[in-house]
């Protein structure tokens, strides 16, 4: 719970006016939007605490129809401006949305090196398996021999799977969701936003328009709840590997890993102990000494 919240926090906090989303009727991008609202008013965290981050595409869009503190970075490159955000204000709850192609593909290199630094950003990836604001090519999720406009032969290369990927680059918090599930997907992001340190969750979204294959009925058939099985332990990597591995016949959902206790960068960077720089006086010693520094190397 927010420590500046002295009133409720409601759904109507939230709202962007008359703006109207233009995502494709049936687009999970919609289910997504109002998970995202109703797990930041679970958490009673208001609008000017929270700041969102996204790249380019139609899953990028999400925070124009928010009332939020947003940012829209270039494509692929949501990460490096959100962790510069946190590093400033490092009080913010940031969180970071980006589409598969745009988190997976574009800014593949930002994401991989976020995971391994742990900084406290929440990763929402839009995973529709396809480029849907381009017209439908086949991106990094799309399995093996999907047909489109540009592969009629279907895709020749081997899909990321972006829990395997989140597990072996040191994330400290993965999970995955599916937007045909509003509940779920309430509850994994809230999750997602109360862990301290990175976490990515994928969020299983179909393209009413484009992708004909990973529909919501193709989900439905396939996945599965991890945490309701009680001998789950998402902190037992052997356990999760197994599961970040399943795809296709059989698919998990939920908190698949969770490392408690581990430092944030931020936790690690010593001036920022004093509160954040958003906060502290330009004329501090620290601040000082290290502009002095730095003007030094270009000197």
């Amino acid at each position: 719970m927010s420590e500046t919240a002295v009133m409720p926090v409601t759904m109507q906090d939230y709202a962007k006016g008359a703006e109207r989303p233009t995502w494709c009727p049936g687009c999970g991008d919609f289910s997504i939007l109002g998970a995202v609202k109703m797990a930041l008013v679970q958490l009673k965290l208001p609008p000017h605490e929270v700041l969102m981050v996204s790249g380019i595409g139609c899953g990028s869009k999400l925070p124009h129809y928010l009332r939020i503190n947003e940012y829209d970075s270039l494509h692929g490159r949501a990460l490096p401006v959100a962790t510069g955000a946190k590093l400033a204000n490092h009080a913010l709850k940031v969180i970071a949305v980006s589409g598969d192609g745009d988190g997976l593909g574009i800014g593949g290199n930002h994401l991989i090196h976020s995971m391994r630094r742990n900084p406290d950003i929440t990763h929402v990836i839009e995973n529709n398996q396809t480029y849907g604001l381009t017209k439908g090519q086949y991106s990094p999720t799309s399995d093996w021999g999907y047909i489109t406009t540009t592969s009629p032969e279907g895709c020749i290369e081997l899909a990321v799977n972006t829990v395997a990927v989140g597990l072996a680059m040191g994330a400290s918090f993965v999970a995955r969701t599916s937007a045909g599930d509003v509940k779920h997907m309430t509850w994994t992001l809230a999750e997602a936003i109360k862990h301290h340190g990175y976490s990515i969750v994928d969020v299983l979204q179909p393209c009413v328009t484009f992708n004909k294959v990973n529909t919501y009925e193709w989900y439905k058939a396939r996945i599965y709840k991890v945490n309701d099985d009680p001998s789950y332990d998402p902190s037992n990597r052997d356990q999760v590997w197994q599961k970040a591995k399943e795809w296709g016949e059989k698919i998990p959902i939920g908190v698949i890993y969770q490392e408690k206790g581990r430092p944030t960068y931020e936790d690690q960077v010593t001036v920022l102990k004093k509160g954040p720089l958003a906060k502290q006086p330009l004329t501090s010693p620290e601040l000082v000494n290290a502009l002095e520094k730095l003007k030094e190397k270009f000197v």
